[in-house]
């Protein structure tokens, strides 16, 4: 289901053709995808970059779409990857307290807040590393992240692969909008969690699993 195809579902739905509603459809998407994204942990929303750190520098930018780690690596002069244990800011200050002196190959990171760029602070988080690197390494990140919106983008991995959830979702979305009636209101949010628990069964189960590892699914037999 593409953009075109999911405006159209959710007018026919509600079956409000208005101006005003139809204005808010990509509001409702939006929030639908983001309810959706904070529920489900697709491999979709995984990103990899790799970057390098400054010397004596114990400070790393994030990627301006960062939302949450998965994991950070440094990689050291043989090309071995040395996976940072996260800790809390005080953590690094109180183990590392001389940034100057106490260097080496980074262990630890810890979410530090936003980027200072001169006299500014910008919206872009960083990390800080404990001890401060004694080098440049190359540092390899696996990070949470919104892609990008149906909205904008025309298609999704969403859309493609699980509309029902993306349907029912702004749907909720809508009738909350509209003011619906209760009963629908209900329908609506139930269609809702049923698609949303079919999404988790993939998401957070069958794409995390093989059949090597954990066996086939079985169904009981009474």
């Amino acid at each position: 289901m593409d953009r075109t195809a999911l405006y159209a579902a959710i007018t026919a739905y509600t079956e409000n053709p208005s101006s005003d509603f139809v204005a808010q459809l990509p509001v409702f998407v939006q929030q639908a995808e983001q309810r959706i994204y904070n529920s489900v942990q697709f491999p979709t929303l995984r990103k990899n970059v790799t970057g390098v750190t400054s010397t004596a520098n114990k400070y790393l930018s994030c990627p301006g779409d960062f939302l949450s780690v998965y994991s950070l690596a440094v990689i050291d002069a043989t090309g071995s990857y040395e996976y940072l244990l996260n800790k809390d800011v005080s953590f690094i200050r109180q183990a590392y307290p001389n940034p100057t002196t106490d260097v080496g190959l980074p262990r630890y990171y810890a979410l530090f807040g936003p980027t200072i760029s001169g006299a500014n602070i910008t919206n872009e988080l960083s990390f800080i590393l404990g001890p401060t690197p004694d080098a440049s390494y190359s540092v390899e990140l696996h990070y949470y992240y919104y892609p990008e919106s149906i909205v904008t983008a025309g298609t999704s991995w969403l859309g493609d692969n699980f509309d029902t959830v993306l349907l029912y979702g702004s749907l909720v979305e809508a009738y909350t909008y509209m003011k619906g009636e209760s009963d629908m209101m209900s329908l609506y949010n139930q269609k809702y969690m049923e698609a949303l628990a079919l999404a988790k069964r993939l998401g957070d189960g069958m794409e995390r699993q093989d059949a090597y590892r954990s066996g086939q699914y079985r169904q009981p037999v009474g």
